[in-house]
């Protein structure tokens, strides 16, 4: 990962936190078709899984886009160009510059669970954060989102209108400040711009 930036220039958000639950994969599978290559960040993804589940998820992201995609691993160096998803009945933390895999109990009724990866990043990409909420039931990440937002970070959230289960998109944007609120078909246009540093205006 890159050295912290000088007090004085602005922070380069470099790490994507996503989670997602029912009707998120073809959202997460369109923004990987559509970001672009060469974007300076790394994306961390959590889609609740049952615990005796086999995530295929890793190699249809990885087949999706330019990113490279795996499933994620203790002690991993966080790159950029790569996606980092949650193995099955394990969290995913952002720990410094590299990743954490934890059996801690689960939240919100999930492990892995969407809300310690979002306080994770957080504390520990402060200001380089993107917290991004997609379709899910229920209200995992709204708690994690309003961390992020707390900690200098960015908040993007797949439009409630657009998804197809909207609860936690809506609890999301009930819980703090939402920067971008965006239909799936967009979600790569505005990683984009909050990657490369365009002004952050409120949606909605």
């Amino acid at each position: 990962m890159e050295t912290a930036p000088e007090p004085d220039v602005a922070p380069r958000r470099d790490v994507i936190a996503i989670g997602a639950s029912a009707g998120g994969i073809e959202p997460l599978r369109e923004l990987m078709r559509a970001l672009p290559e060469g974007l300076p960040a790394a994306l961390l993804v959590v889609v609740h899984l049952l615990p005796t589940a086999v995530s295929r998820l890793a190699p249809i992201l990885d087949r999706a886009g330019s990113f490279e995609a795996s499933t994620a691993t203790d002690g991993e160096r966080i790159e950029h160009g790569h996606v980092y998803v949650a193995p099955p009945d394990r969290h995913l933390l952002m720990r410094g510059g590299a990743l954490q895999i934890t059996d801690a109990p689960p939240e919100n009724g999930h492990r892995p669970a969407i809300d310690p990866l979002f306080r994770s990043v957080a504390r520990h990409a402060g200001p380089r954060a993107i917290g991004v909420v997609l379709s899910g039931s229920q209200s995992d990440g709204a708690e994690g989102m309003r961390f992020v937002k707390e900690h200098g970070g960015a908040t993007v959230v797949q439009d409630p209108e657009d998804a197809l289960y909207p609860s936690m998109p809506r609890q999301a944007c009930s819980a703090t400040e939402i920067d971008r609120i965006v239909p799936a078909s967009e979600l790569a246009s505005a990683l984009h711009g909050l990657v490369v540093g365009d002004t952050v205006e409120t949606s909605g």
